[in-house]
């Protein structure tokens, strides 16, 4: 990797103390996106969606183009990819109404509830307990492995198939997460990893069954 360890936490540090206070507007947002999501309805699923594409382009401009790019150039293809997620996701969800969330009791819906569980609550403490507390850690909505588990838990609750363009760049990410995991002492993220690889599988295992019951 083109930057050190200490360099890594340094751009977390200087990004959360300038945006300070969008990461509370993020937790707002991500809690406004899971009431909305629980119940099945045109409206609610679009704001879901938006919200979800909300925070990717947030992190592609921002985080990427404007903070991490710093220490390595590769951010600002990064940022251009999450830009591009982040209107894929509103293509889908806002403009064509194709993204439909509700929560059922039933093993696939309640796996994507842990995963919004682990993004917004687990997360964060696990990063205290691992020794990355506040500004020089990844903040939920505002910094990409959170705010990518976050997403695969609410696309574990669609209701319709999720569409695959919206599923290819989130699980990519996953598997450059593991990296931070490896080799940037971040170990919870490895449950990006498990997110990325169980999520999309269930996903697509569902998306079929779903189009045979059409």
């Amino acid at each position: 990797m083109p930057f050190t360890v200490e360099q890594f936490f340094d751009v977390f540090e200087a990004y959360n103390t300038a945006i300070w206070p969008a990461q509370i507007v993020a937790y707002v947002l991500g809690v406004v996106a899971v009431l909305f999501a629980v119940h099945e309805s045109d409206k609610g699923s679009r704001i879901a969606a938006g919200i979800i594409a909300l925070f990717w382009i947030w992190m592609g401009v921002v985080y990427h183009i404007m903070y991490f790019v710093a220490i390595n150039p590769a951010a600002r293809i990064f940022g251009a990819v999450f830009i591009l997620q982040g209107l894929l996701v509103a293509l889908a969800g806002c403009v064509f109404g194709g993204l439909r969330f509700r929560f059922t009791a039933r093993p696939i819906p309640i796996t994507g509830a842990l995963f919004v569980l682990y993004a917004m609550v687990l997360y964060p403490l696990l990063g205290y307990v691992f020794g990355h507390s506040y500004p020089r850690c990844p903040v939920f909505g505002v910094t990409p492995c959170p705010a990518t588990i976050f997403t695969f838990g609410l696309f574990l609750w669609a209701s319709r198939p999720v569409p695959i363009y919206v599923l290819i760049i989130p699980f990519l990410w996953s598997l450059v997460g593991l990296s931070a995991a490896v080799h940037l002492q971040v170990p919870q993220d490895y449950g990006l990893g498990i997110a990325g690889v169980l999520g999309t599988a269930l996903i697509l295992w569902r998306n079929r069954k779903l189009k045979q019951e059409a």
